[in-house]
């Protein structure tokens, strides 16, 4: 369950981590189909984080004449300021049960750079500790899309953001979860590798078929 709960904070006892400028982020994400929100909102930042088997999308506005603050994600309007005199400083709000903070910090000549930090670490961090954390495969079965997210750490799978509660039944050499879907069966495997660096080995298949993995996240 997504919950936000904004407030303003000024606490500037977090490290100084990567800003990223609002050009860079957004010329590096193009839009998520369907037409840019951007062209109507002053959206100035844009990120995508992996968490709990989805890919949320956050987008920040800032006036930077009127000081307005608008956040959105997955194009719902979560709060907004509206002239807001100290046009830097930070947001708080919760991403399910991670802390964020979205931080406007001043540049040269009258422009801004916005930074996001997701239970403590920068944007960069956490999905980079995320890349590590999970694995990910997506089907497109008829109509039907499949993202099917594996958090290593606890197990847990994920079927389209929802987690599933099927267990694991021990085989020879792992153990094999199967699961259903609109009549079609995936099975996903774990296999201990014999290599200590490379440790387990994922794998999942439809229907019998092998499923490639498609990274670790987005």
């Amino acid at each position: 369950m997504l919950v936000v709960r904004p407030f303003i904070t000024n606490d500037t006892r977090m490290s100084k981590l990567t800003m990223l400028n609002n050009t860079d982020i957004l010329s590096n994400i193009p839009p998520l189909g369907g037409k840019d929100s951007a062209q109507h909102r002053e959206v100035v930042a844009r990120w995508r984080v992996p968490m709990y088997g989805k890919v949320y999308e956050i987008e920040f506005e800032h006036g930077t004449a009127s000081g307005k603050r608008v956040l959105w994600i997955d194009k719902q309007e979560m709060f907004r300021r509206d002239w807001m005199f100290k046009l830097v400083g930070e947001d708080m709000f919760k991403l399910e049960d991670k802390r964020c903070i979205i931080r406007v910090d001043p540049l040269p000549g009258f422009r801004y750079s916005y930074s996001l930090f997701v239970d403590g670490k920068s944007y960069e961090q956490f999905t980079e500790s995320q890349a590590k954390a999970l694995k990910t495969w997506e089907a497109k079965l008829g109509d039907n899309f499949y993202r099917i997210v594996l958090e290593k750490n606890t197990l847990n799978i994920y079927v389209n953001g929802k987690l599933i509660e099927e267990n694991g039944e021990f085989v020879e050499g792992g153990t094999d979860t199967t699961f259903t879907e609109d009549s079609n069966t995936f099975v996903l495997s774990a296999r201990t590798s014999g290599n200590k660096r490379e440790g387990i080995i994922h794998q999942l298949t439809v229907n019998g078929t092998e499923v490639p993995d498609s990274g670790a996240m987005m």
